[in-house]
């Protein structure tokens, strides 16, 4: 490669419009999962406002916050964390309106949300001729890069409800119920799996064993589950093992916990490959 090429790759890299992913970023990713999972609920069901709208409201959101990101020529964390809590809020409202609304069930739902999540890789794959993690540099792979984050929420949020009922199931066949039975320790149950297919995810990544680009996408859906548990436990009341915070007095729990990850994480604070 030569030397004007080098420069030009690394200045490319210098202007990605995403940050490092790094051990912080998925902790805040895992936070504004959480934000999703408690605003929407807010909406959709503390208001009672229904799944349909609410998906609307922050369809809408989603919208305006995007074409922020998009216009601005730079990584900003405030724009780029902005559009990642639309995203979980819209998979939130979205997957339950597929779920409980249509009655498709988490099955389906799930299967349908995988496919499209695939069918999206592919796309970026044919169009750019790579599929891209941190590094978003071009109009393009920008578009991909959120369209997939979308999918991959819903998804996320699809797969984290099926679990969170088919796990307790499964359990009561292979061992003696607890006090309130396996259903009480739904998600919990389910954020014990999704943990140890993130750990699976990590060593592939660390070892180099799969495309790096893959691992990172795998992960973004599979941290979704997990925000929903943080999220349910700070919601659930005291007789259920929760905090019973409120669904709105959560939201801004875990926002300002985000707000706090993003400035004493200096990584977060420029893009990917700023450092180079």
């Amino acid at each position: 490669m030569t030397t004007e090429a080098k420069t030009t790759d690394l200045v490319g890299e210098m202007l990605s419009k995403a940050p490092q992913a790094t051990l912080m970023f998925w902790l805040v990713k895992i936070c504004a999962t959480t934000v999703g999972e408690t605003g929407g609920d807010a909406l959709s069901m503390t208001l009672k406002l229904g799944y349909a709208v609410a998906t609307l409201i922050f369809l809408a959101f989603f919208v305006v916050t995007l074409a922020a990101q998009i216009r601005v020529k730079r990584y900003h964390p405030i724009n780029y964390w902005l559009v990642v809590v639309a995203t979980t809020t819209v998979g939130t409202t979205t997957s339950d309106f597929i779920d409980r609304t249509l009655h498709l069930g988490y099955v389906v739902s799930s299967a349908g949300l995988l496919a499209l999540v695939i069918a999206v890789l592919i796309a970026w794959r044919l169009s750019a001729g790579r599929i891209s993690a941190d590094h978003i540099t071009t109009r393009k792979d920008e578009i991909f890069y959120w369209l997939t984050i979308l999918v991959s929420n819903t998804l996320g949020t699809a797969l984290g409800d099926f679990s969170s009922e088919t796990i307790p199931d499964l359990m009561d066949k292979i061992a003696h119920a607890p006090a309130g039975g396996w259903d009480a320790w739904g998600f919990e149950l389910a954020a014990v799996v999704f943990a140890g297919l993130i750990a699976i995810v990590a060593v592939l990544h660390l070892l180099k064993w799969a495309p790096q680009a893959v691992l990172f996408w795998a992960a973004y859906v599979l941290t979704r589950p997990l925000g929903a548990t943080l999220g349910d436990t700070l919601t659930k009341p005291h007789l259920q093992g929760g905090l019973d915070f409120g669904r709105f007095l959560a939201t801004g729990v875990i926002a300002l916990a985000m707000v706090v990850l993003i400035l004493l994480s200096p990584k977060l604070r420029r893009p990917a490959g700023a450092a180079a």
